[in-house]
């Protein structure tokens, strides 16, 4: 936890000023009871109104002026937290933007979501409560003891007893707490999951009648959640009763002493009763301690959790280098004896694949489901690195160049479809932020996509709803890949990303591309035969192994494998008039 209060910098000074302002409140506090006390036994004991009327006058004046120093105190705590939750909140979301894909994997969205919102929210709260409550309670409970030893240093014996007593109860509970509010919040982490999942999947879940098996999962997840809250708030729930208990016991004792002291002469009547307030104030100051022990408590699980994400470093470093001279006399992609493989994965998905991609040349990539197309493509982009082997673009390994470099020169659409709120122009100039209408209209006549742009109110300027929806699945993909060229990379890549396009608007697609992006070097990954025959030549994989690197009719006669997809795609005669 300590190393995330660096986030508090720049909120230094109300961060000082919150718990000062506590402790002016609680000094004022401290002398309530001696106003009272003195009202007793001088104003009462010798009927002095003019005396009652000025000390309750001064009783009043210290409740204004404590309530200024407590209102104060709120403002100045607030302002911190709020503080540090908005830096701690935009240092994780820029930590989890430098991570690679294999710790985004190993981490999931759902767990990075409950940490950016619920944890962070509890670490918030923690603080806020620790710049109010931290410095003032223990100072109540101290100062408390002081003015009782003050009046009577015998009973004070009793004042610290049910302090190291109380304080007995809050650490033990404290012990217990802290790990089951972890594994609540890990628990929030799996509710999360199996919520995304099923809203994401909504359709699959009803074309499948799946609703009552994942109700019943989510039932039991839930509930298991509720039960670890439940433990730790039946446990968080004793700290009240027994701290009043022992508390309430004390003034008991402290009543039947103090009868005692004063039917000797040596305690006032007044004198009694502020003691009693001083016990109350130990109380209050103790169940305050203790509500603060059960937000630390929670903030510390959670802060864990923050740092957990902030401590995981990526292994795929940024070079930072200055622009890399393009070569563009050489191989596009060079791929050399490269083998890779997934964390705690059993075995390689891609094993020993060589291969050149030349400037201008459509590459075709196929291969059965699992095979490593999508895997080999990901180390084009470098959204992996390989374990073995080398991977070039255009002269240089692709680990000198910078990622920024990177990102403009290999354009990537990706099999799912994503586009962000907001308009069809603002999701058209993400990688090119200067884009004229003119250029992206120019994008969009190529991806297939212009005629039904151009059929939308405000055409350019139509809305896009989250994640796209008011569009169709042919629709987002081909505004995804008007996406990727307007900015006019060198490197396209198209991963599976015509599937929900009739087969007339793929081809015319492929066609437009050929003939519209000069120069441009295109991988087309697809599990069509009819999507990547026409390609300058056709990388097959099975299995993670290039089996076949040759045009489409080559192919039909040298690989089993390739020759085995389009049969199973094509009748014996459709495939030969491809030849």
């Amino acid at each position: 936890m300590h190393k995330l209060m660096r986030y508090i910098k720049g909120y230094e000074k109300q961060a000082l000023l919150a718990p000062l302002f506590k402790m002016l409140e609680a000094c004022f506090e401290l002398f309530v009871p001696l106003v009272i006390a003195s009202i007793i036994d001088t104003g009462i004991k010798n009927e002095d109104a003019a005396f009652i009327w000025t000390r309750c006058g001064l009783l009043v004046l210290l409740a204004a002026i404590g309530l200024a120093s407590s209102l104060t105190a709120q403002w100045f705590s607030a302002k911190a937290a709020l503080g540090f939750g908005t830096a701690l909140r935009k240092d994780l979301f820029r930590h989890i933007g430098t991570l690679s894909y294999s710790e985004l994997d190993g981490i999931g969205t759902p767990t990075l979501v409950t940490r950016m919102t619920s944890d962070i929210n509890q670490v918030q709260n923690g603080v806020n409560l620790t710049l109010r409550l931290l410095l003032r309670s223990p100072f109540i409970v101290i100062g408390a003891l002081i003015m009782a030893f003050s009046i009577s240093p015998k009973l004070t014996l009793l004042f610290i007893g049910v302090t190291i007593t109380v304080s007995l109860i809050i650490w033990a509970i404290m012990r217990v707490t802290v790990p089951i509010y972890h594994e609540a919040q890990n628990g929030l982490d799996r509710v999360t999951l199996l919520t995304r999942e099923n809203y994401v999947g909504a359709r699959v879940v009803r074309a499948f009648a799946r609703q009552t098996d994942e109700l019943a999962a989510f039932v039991e997840t839930n509930d298991h959640l509720k039960k670890l809250q439940f433990a730790a708030g039946r446990i968080s729930a004793l700290m009240n009763p027994l701290t009043y208990l022992v508390v309430n016991l004390a003034v008991v004792a402290l009543l039947l002493r103090g009868g005692v002291e004063v039917d000797a002469g040596k305690l006032t009547q007044g004198e009694v009763i502020a003691l009693i307030n001083y016990m109350s104030q130990i109380l209050l100051s103790l169940l305050r301690l203790a509500d603060l022990v059960v937000s630390v408590t929670r903030a510390l699980a959670s802060g864990m959790r923050v740092n957990e994400i902030l401590n995981t470093h990526t292994t795929m470093q940024d070079p930072g280098t200055a622009e890399l001279a393009v070569n563009d006399a050489a191989e596009a992609a060079k791929f050399e004896h490269v083998t890779f493989t997934y964390k705690d994965a059993g075995a390689p998905s891609l094993t020993d694949i060589t291969f050149t991609a030349r400037p201008g040349e459509t590459i075709g990539v196929i291969g059965g489901t699992g095979s490593g197309k999508s895997t080999l493509i990901d180390l084009v982009c470098r959204f992996y690195d390989a374990d073995n082997g080398g991977v070039a673009l255009f002269g240089h390994d692709v680990k000198q160049y910078s990622f920024a470099q990177l990102r403009r020169l290999v354009g990537v659409v990706p099999q799912q479809a994503v586009l962000f709120t907001g308009t069809i122009r603002d999701n058209m100039q993400w990688a090119a932020p200067g884009a004229s209408d003119e250029e992206i209209w120019q994008a969009l006549e190529i991806a297939q996509a212009a005629e039904f742009v151009r059929g939308k109110p405000g055409m350019l300027d139509a809305s896009v709803e989250t994640a796209g929806r008011n569009f169709s699945g042919g629709q987002r993909q081909r505004l995804t890949i008007a996406r990727a060229l307007v900015p006019k990379p060198k490197i396209l890549i198209l991963d599976d990303s015509a599937s929900a396009l009739d087969f007339a608007t793929d081809a015319a697609l492929r066609k437009a591309i050929k003939e519209e992006t000069h120069g441009m070097t295109v991988f087309i990954v697809s599990q069509r035969a009819a999507s990547v025959q026409r390609a300058d030549h056709i990388l097959v994989l099975d299995d993670g192994k290039l089996v076949g690197d040759a045009p489409h009719a080559e192919l039909l006669r040298s690989c089993e494998v390739y020759k085995e997809i389009c049969l199973s795609q094509l009748s014996k005669e459709e495939v030969a008039k491809t030849l």
